[in-house]
């Protein structure tokens, strides 16, 4: 079993969601949030922050930690068990550049209910339910934006 521990944000511009659409080889197709590989000498929130500017070009900042997500795919000489760690983040504009390296072929900013069925994978859907609560309770106590929150891990 190989363990991979990577860090994604569930980011937000008023009111809306960020997604990528990724193509790899039209093997793999879907809209998913932005999340990559923690690298040596990175925190979890450093490395969430640079993954969100890698694969989208959207600059964001993070607002709190909202949980992990975990699941596990089979990879031709193994299996791979895997941890996301996930945060809630306000981007500063509704710009987004996919990341073609990484098979990126499209962004944009979404209203919840559209990005919420757009995503490919139920546990990014969890996750996202529980960021978008998050984030109208904030909205809901003028915290949104304010920097008075708790910033979290």
């Amino acid at each position: 079993m190989i363990e991979a521990t990577s860090c994604g944000g569930v980011v937000i511009f008023r009111g809306k969601i960020l997604l990528l659409y990724k193509n790899y080889r039209n093997k793999y197709e879907g809209w998913v949030l932005p999340k990559g590989t923690v690298e040596a000498g990175e925190d979890y929130k450093q490395t969430a922050l640079r993954e969100v500017l890698e694969e989208s070009g959207s600059r964001a900042s993070i607002v709190k930690y909202i949980g992990k997500s975990e699941y596990s795919f089979n990879v031709p000489e193994d299996t791979v068990e895997k941890e996301v760690h996930w945060y809630l983040m306000m981007a500063d504009s509704y710009y987004s550049k996919p990341q073609r390296e990484e098979f990126f072929v499209d962004s944009g900013f979404y209203k919840y209910h559209e990005a919420y069925h757009l995503l490919k994978f139920a546990n990014e859907k969890q996750i996202l339910e529980r960021a978008y609560r998050e984030y109208l309770e904030l909205k809901k106590s003028n915290l949104w934006g304010s920097r008075r929150y708790d910033a979290g891990r």
